[in-house]
């Protein structure tokens, strides 16, 4: 499982890089990953500091953190 975790987190860092920031239900239809998966990868990502989450309603708004 820890191999597919990452494998969606690379895929999220590069989704968006292209795309800046986006919501998670975008990113989710987007990288066409299971909404458990991303919210894994997303957790680790965060954890290690590369991504900025925001609530925002319902949804979170997600970006890169750029000065990593």
């Amino acid at each position: 499982m820890i191999i597919e975790i990452g494998i969606v987190a690379g895929e999220i860092w590069h989704y968006l890089d292209q795309y800046g920031e986006v919501s998670f239900s975008d990113l989710v239809k987007g990288i066409e990953r299971n909404p458990d998966n991303v919210l894994m990868s997303l957790g680790w990502l965060a954890r290690e500091g590369h991504v900025i989450l925001i609530k925002d309603n319902n949804d979170y708004q997600i970006s890169l953190r750029k000065d990593v």
